[in-house]
């Protein structure tokens, strides 16, 4: 009997809070009852200012921080919640590469935890490299790479995994401006054929237009969903889509809500609170 795939599975949020001690000893809330779903084979951006819980939903996402309050549920299309977790791989800021070992070993390195035979990871890992445009470079160690060479083979060794989600924790952050545009294309053309969930933080308005298909604004600490917004701009995006002109009028909006936000939480930084 062949086996019957398992139906896509879509996260959901449902008030979820964290609140933790500060060294001082005072309570503080990070996140404060945020609704929210992540539905499959999209992208989901969430944006907001610095310090409003961003990455912390990002990690309760991946089961790596309980929350204080609320739950967080796995809901198969078709059907009903289910304790079954999607297999999900991160993307972080940091290239987290070990120094001492191939680019093609590092790719492959998720797969040898796993007990994947040799052969096979070896040509998984090839062909995720070819994914990013790294074909060639197998041989050479991370002191060998530029910065986007580096997060090119940072995202590799998570596609390796062939994930149903893909967590990405401002994957170009630490980059120069001229090498993120170059990732982000990159990046958008992947996760428009791929067809993987996409759970996109960012600070940058153009990065959360070029990839998402929903954008998820958070307020000031403590982070609440603001606003929840449709990117409705045709693919494949690029560079040229920074042009259109409901490109422009769609970063503005998200400008206004993130500049009240930004304004309040320096206004709260100044307080002291």
């Amino acid at each position: 009997m062949s086996e019957i795939a398992p139906r896509p599975v879509e996260i959901a949020c449902d008030g979820i809070g964290l609140t933790y001690s500060a060294k001082s000893g005072a309570a503080v809330v990070a996140l404060d009852d945020v609704h929210c779903r992540f539905a499959p084979g999209r992208v989901t951006a969430i944006i907001g200012p610095s310090g409003c819980g961003k990455s912390t939903l990002l990690q309760i996402t991946r089961g790596l921080l309980a929350p204080t309050h609320g739950r967080l549920r796995y809901v198969e299309l078709g059907g009903d919640a289910t304790p079954r977790s999607p297999g999900m791989a991160t993307v972080w800021q940091a290239f987290n590469l070990f120094p001492w070992r191939t680019v093609l070993d590092n790719v492959a390195f998720g797969l040898e935890v796993a007990g994947v035979p040799h052969a096979e990871r070896i040509a998984r890992a090839r062909r995720a490299l070819a994914r990013v445009d790294l074909v060639g470079f197998e041989d050479k160690y991370p002191r060998q790479l530029s910065g986007g060479m580096r997060q090119r083979v940072g995202l590799a060794r998570a596609l390796v995994m062939e994930p149903e989600v893909l967590l990405l924790d401002e994957p170009f952050g630490s980059l120069d401006a001229q090498t993120r545009l170059v990732l982000q294309e990159q990046l958008a053309a992947l996760v428009e054929t791929s067809g993987t969930t996409a759970i996109l933080v960012t600070h940058s308005i153009e990065e959360a237009i070029l990839l998402a298909d929903t954008i998820l604004v958070m307020t000031a600490r403590p982070g609440r969903i603001a606003a929840e917004i449709a990117v409705d701009l045709p693919r494949p995006r690029s560079l040229a889509t920074t042009h259109d002109p409901a490109y422009g009028q769609l970063f503005d909006r998200i400008y206004g809500l993130l500049r009240d936000e930004v304004l309040h939480a320096m206004t709260h930084e100044a307080g002291g609170v």
